[in-house]
């Protein structure tokens, strides 16, 4: 039978570790309090560093032994602008950069980094607790100048672990690619990420499309509905500044329960990382899908 995993995209974001935590709870304990609401989390931290894997240990050590976690990957993997200070130090003189110290992309930082990155995420694995890589590419990562073709020594590397990867420009997805970028996704067991975000002309408005890619892994990623913000935001608190109602969660139950249908595991993670819009959205959706009360 399938399963529907809601959590959010991560435990730690300063927009409601201050709302939704209990004040006296020390920093370390957040996961462990977090765990006991949750049976998922993205990480986020891992966009800007790779962790150690003590710190990673931890990880699997504090939460119960069915949570799981979805492993962010590093900003220089997904196109972002990554600051060459933001790799493992002794990488920094070996990798080529632009005049602004910003990392140029190759086929053996792919390689390096996606072995530096399951090396780190072994207690996970060992523990069965690694559900995915998540691949969250830059907009600027967009057709004709790009091509998915140019992920191919990065996806070869990290497997044989899954891979979600989550465009950000709805080019890949129009009439005349669409066909050819979820060919792509299949050929390479990528989970294809399917989003609930504002809708609008910007071409980072990516529309609500669920398509399952792999039997075993279907991924939703629910950015919130702030138009404004998503297009003027100057934080990522204005970005994702969303408070979903019960019609819309209700809307994200229908889409997560289609994917299910064709998916042994549908996640579903709230990024709409302001206050505690996140996971009071993520408690409400597993009431709704019966899974349990919301703590209160």
């Amino acid at each position: 039978m399938s399963r529907i995993v809601v959590g959010t995209s991560s435990w730690a974001d300063p927009g409601f570790v201050e709302a939704w935590y209990p004040d006296d709870l020390p920093e370390r304990e957040r996961l462990p309090w977090y765990a006991e609401h949750f049976e998922a989390v993205e990480v986020n931290s891992t966009f800007y560093a790779v962790p150690s894997v003590a710190t990673v240990r931890r990880w699997a050590a504090v939460t119960p032994k069915s949570f799981t976690f979805d492993v962010k990957l590093h900003q220089s993997l997904s196109r972002h602008s990554a600051d060459v200070s933001h790799l493992p130090k002794d990488l920094r003189d070996a990798v080529d950069t632009t005049p602004r110290g910003r990392v140029r992309p190759s086929e053996d930082l792919d390689r390096e980094l996606a072995k530096r990155y399951k090396k780190a995420m072994k207690p996970l694995i060992d523990a069965d607790k690694l559900s995915s890589f998540l691949l969250q590419l830059t907009p600027s990562f967009k057709p004709p100048s790009h091509s998915l073709d140019e992920l191919d020594t990065l996806m070869a590397a990290l497997a044989p672990h899954p891979v979600a990867v989550e465009l950000r420009h709805r080019a890949w997805l129009g009439d005349d690619l669409r066909e050819e970028t979820l060919e792509w996704f299949a050929d390479h067991g990528a989970a294809f990420v399917a989003v609930d975000a504002p809708q609008g002309k910007p071409p980072t408005m990516l529309q609500p499309l669920d398509v399952v890619t792999r039997d075993d892994l279907a991924y939703l990623r629910a950015h919130g509905r702030n138009a404004r913000g998503w297009v003027k935001g100057r934080s990522v608190a204005e970005r994702f500044d969303y408070k979903y109602d019960d019609a819309e969660l209700e809307e994200l139950q229908g889409r997560a329960e289609r994917l299910a249908e064709e998916a042994d595991t549908v996640r579903v993670m709230f990024n709409n990382n302001h206050k505690d819009y996140a996971p009071l959205a993520a408690q409400r959706l597993r009431e709704l899908l019966g899974q349990e009360a919301a703590a209160r």
